[in-house]
């Protein structure tokens, strides 16, 4: 996709808990298993996050987008979605108020959330992260959250 940073896009990288990337923009990982980006310019589109993962657009009023995945179980079945409302979005799962695939598989415990200032990234984070093979997924998953954690309670506090 034009414009976008192949770096924040390509295979997974297992070890990211501070690292930086070739060409600049630091990733962290809190102890909370939320990925963050440090800011950077990626041709005109450009991925935030602070040192606190608010849920909320920033303080200068932009929109954030949220790339998350949810699980079954540890190791259970995965679900991989985005979304400009997290809180809201992760309550529709948990309350089964759509029908469709987390509501037939029982798929409500969020293990993974990643902040994105464009929907364009979040949606392309998303896609490469759905092309990835389950045992990557897992590995990423446990990488960031090693006991499997429910992060609903942190994020909906």
């Amino acid at each position: 996709m034009p414009g976008l940073d192949p770096d924040i896009h390509a295979e997974p990288n297992f070890n990211m808990d501070h690292r930086v990337k070739p060409g600049g923009g630091e990733v962290k990982r809190n102890g909370r298993g939320i990925i963050q980006r440090a800011a950077r310019m990626i041709s005109p589109y450009f991925v935030i996050a602070g040192l606190d993962p608010a849920i909320h657009a920033d303080k200068r009023g932009m929109r954030t987008f949220w790339v998350y995945i949810l699980a079954s179980r540890p190791r259970g079945t995965l679900y991989i979605g985005v979304t400009n409302n997290l809180i809201r979005r992760i309550y529709e799962h948990r309350e089964r108020l759509f029908d469709g695939f987390t509501k037939e598989h029982a798929v409500k415990m969020l293990v993974f959330c990643e902040q994105h200032a464009t929907a364009m990234t979040a949606i392309q984070r998303e896609k490469n992260i759905k092309h990835w093979s389950r045992s990557w997924k897992i590995e990423f998953i446990r990488s960031m959250n090693p006991d499997w954690r429910d992060l609903w309670e942190e994020i909906a506090q």
